[in-house]
């Protein structure tokens, strides 16, 4: 794959979907070409994946999170548009979910896909365990050994906002839970201001097992994440930046930079 031009990414919405509009304007800042597109054009095939080399699915309440986050429209991936996503990961395309975009990832089997079939659901996102919608902003520790492009060179400590009442992450089982561990696919751990693996609310805002709050598929091109990054893309979104040494960006422009590079070079 060669893509001289500026690399094209598809921002998949529909009902309910509201950070759209904030992740396009994040891809947009680091050098990509942006379409919000909703998934009933690729339903109807009036737009294809293949014309895209990066897929974002954003945050909001798609479907109103009716039957649970993000299932249906889960469900729509899985059972309408599943080998138009198999292939689009498969030729070596990237593909990132930001909270509601997380948990549809995960729900349609997308990731963490430990099995590489794409066929079984092995984890969730659960109902917060102070079942209550938790909006604010978090530490997030970045795991050093894990694959994901997406945060190559990111510091070790960043600090993002979370937005979110299912945001516990659960694995399926014990074994998913060493495999995500031992194969490196756990990308971000809430944690402390001082780095230290968060061990209750409100470090963790969700109770989320072994605090993870964003995993990748196993090749590293696939990553979800509660936490919003394209809402700290400014040095002025971060809410104490009158306090703070002037800096160049917010914490969350690297991802989007970084999935935008890789792009450009492979």
């Amino acid at each position: 794959m060669n893509i001289k031009s500026k690399p094209k990414v598809i921002i998949l919405r529909t009902a309910g979907t509201n950070c759209d509009i904030e992740t396009a304007y994040a891809f947009d800042k680091v050098g990509a070409q942006t379409d919000r597109v909703h998934i009933n054009r690729l339903i109807d095939s009036s737009v294809s994946l293949k014309d895209y080399s990066i897929l974002a699915i954003p945050g909001g309440f798609s479907y109103g999170d009716d039957i649970g986050s993000g299932k249906i429209l889960a469900n729509e991936i899985r059972f309408e548009l599943q080998e138009q996503f198999r292939a689009f990961i498969r030729s070596g395309k990237i593909v990132i979910g930001i909270c509601n975009g997380f948990q549809v990832l995960v729900k349609s089997g997308l990731l963490p896909n430990l099995t590489g079939t794409f066929d079984k659901i092995e984890a969730t996102l659960s109902l917060n365990d102070s079942a209550r919608y938790r909006d604010c902003w978090t530490y997030l520790k970045h795991e050093e050994k894990c694959k994901c492009i997406w945060t190559k060179n990111i510091d070790d400590l960043i600090y993002l906002p979370v937005a979110h009442a299912e945001g516990k992450f659960i694995p399926l089982n014990k074994k998913v839970l060493r495999d995500l561990n031992v194969k490196e696919q756990v990308v971000f751990r809430y944690c402390t201001k001082e780095g230290q693996i968060a061990q209750s609310f409100p470090e963790n805002p969700s109770g989320t097992v072994e605090s993870i709050a964003g995993i990748c598929d196993a090749s590293g091109r696939v990553l979800g994440l509660m936490p919003h990054p394209e809402r700290h893309i400014e040095h002025v979104h971060h809410p104490y930046w009158t306090r703070l040494p002037k800096r160049k960006e917010g914490d969350g422009l690297k991802l989007f930079r970084n999935g935008v590079e890789y792009m450009k070079h492979i």
